[in-house]
């Protein structure tokens, strides 16, 4: 797996379309060449988090925001329930590993595909939720929203096999 740096100097979609990519790249980057069994290892406790429960639940992210918020499609949710509220993180399952990390990759072929119709100041609004968002907040959130996880995918990775990196 190859990652790309995001551009020094485009147009503001191309720096965040590039920024976004930048992180999704990371995170698969940080679930490489691991087994499947150390993809669900939960290597920081008490905490319940593994990789493999980032990248479901960066798959629930990328379909909630940019399938139910910017196209208003009603997308259910994949991996938890009222039951099991934290269900992408605690219900992992070694034997799915694989399929899980080609679902998140479909979802984020989806989300390009969705976002690419719309300007940066096009308006939407979250269910449930008061205001209007744009576009542009969307990928500044997301951006942030990776981030976050791609930093608890490093200390994640380094407790399974000591690998460290960006």
């Amino acid at each position: 797996m190859t990652r790309t740096d995001p551009p020094t100097a485009a147009s503001e979609r191309d720096l965040l379309q590039g920024f976004l990519d930048f992180h999704r790249q990371t995170l698969l980057l940080k679930v490489a060449d691991l087994s499947a069994e150390q993809l669900v290892q939960r290597s920081a406790e008490p905490s319940s988090m593994s990789l493999l429960g980032l990248v479901r639940h960066l798959t629930e992210v990328e379909q909630y925001w940019f399938k139910t918020c910017l196209t208003g499609e009603v997308v259910p949710d994949r991996y938890w329930t009222d039951e099991h509220p934290d269900g992408d993180f605690d219900l992992v399952d070694p034997a799915q590993a694989d399929k899980d990390l080609q679902i998140y990759q479909d979802a984020v072929r989806e989300s390009d595909r969705i976002v690419s119709r719309h300007a940066l100041d096009d308006p939407f609004r979250r269910p449930r939720r008061e205001g209007i968002y744009s576009v542009r907040y969307l990928y500044i959130h997301m951006i942030e929203e990776y981030a976050r996880h791609n930093g608890h995918a490093d200390l994640l990775r380094e407790r399974i096999d000591g690998r460290v990196g960006e």
